[in-house]
């Protein structure tokens, strides 16, 4: 397990010493064609140091790579910004977010796939934002409204990547406990109950209830978010969260284990269309 900008480096290392070799070049070479010492090329492989983004886009460029889907990806996790060298929208709020918390953004605005295990609470990018604000202000305890407010906005803004073109791919499981646990009020909680209503009717969006009934099962041992990343299942990435810090779990086996777990969580969760159906009835009983 690792804090998430060690992973962001070490997968961008990997991928570029990959491009390095597909394109038949030794990391001296490399070095020679952009104008650096070879040290710091296998410094970038191996993870050791970051890079900024526009040293990437001079290996992409001295390695032929013009995929911009591919560019843009890795020069998201080289840093902040998106393809066009753009800072992206959360850096108006850096002095509100910490930096775990920037890094789980830029992995999901640049994610094709999310799935994830919610045992607490609604997924934030389903979140309205009264339930947004109690969950935050729960979380975080005495802060300041300014700030609270901002942190607020952050959960809404994030919700746009169901709504980009392509939109993110959502598949979430949630316990029982997430439907019953009133946050913000009764009031509140009928409106998120609606929301997740209309979003579960989204194409893109897959909602599955984990009942009580279904007794004791993988999941218990708490949350997780699993992002996958357009054409490359290399770049996959395990998000678990904690009070302090996120933790990111990027091995082979960690993955499998993860991404089995998920599968056997929809087997016992209810149906789509059931889920639908539970929601509803919680929702007309609110």
């Amino acid at each position: 397990m690792q804090y998430g900008p060690a992973v962001r480096r070490r997968k961008l290392g990997a991928e570029l010493r990959g491009l390095r070799a597909g394109a038949g070049l030794t990391s001296g070479e490399a070095a020679a064609l952009v104008g650096w010492h070879q040290s710091k090329v296998s410094r970038i492989e191996t993870g050791s140091s970051g890079v900024k983004p526009g040293d990437v886009r001079l290996l992409l460029d001295a390695y032929g790579v013009d995929d911009p889907e591919l560019r843009e990806l890795l020069l998201v996790l080289a840093g902040s910004e998106d393809g066009g060298g753009r800072q992206n929208w959360w850096h108006a709020y850096r002095g509100v977010l910490p930096p775990a918390y920037r890094d789980f953004i830029s992995l999901e605005s640049q994610a094709s796939g999310m799935r994830t295990l919610e045992t607490s609470v609604v997924p934030g990018l389903l979140q309205t934002p009264e339930y947004a604000r109690a969950v935050t202000r729960a979380a975080v305890g005495t802060l300041e409204d300014d700030k609270l407010d901002a942190l607020v906005e952050v959960r809404l803004a994030r919700q746009e990547v169901l709504r980009a073109d392509p939109p993110l791919r959502l598949s979430a499981v949630l316990d029982e406990a997430v439907l019953r646990r009133e946050i913000g009020g009764p009031g509140a909680m009928a409106r998120q109950l609606d929301r997740l209503l209309e979003a579960a009717r989204m194409p893109h969006v897959r909602l599955q209830v984990l009942p009580f009934a279904a007794g004791a099962h993988i999941g218990i041992t708490g949350p997780f978010v699993i992002f996958s990343f357009p054409s490359r299942s290399d770049l996959d990435v395990v998000v678990l969260d904690h009070l302090t810090s996120s933790l990111y779990l990027e091995r082979k086996e960690d993955l499998q284990a993860y991404c089995e777990a998920f599968d056997s969580l929809r087997i016992h969760a209810l149906s789509p269309e059931d889920s639908l159906d539970y929601i509803a009835a919680l929702a007309g009983d609110a």
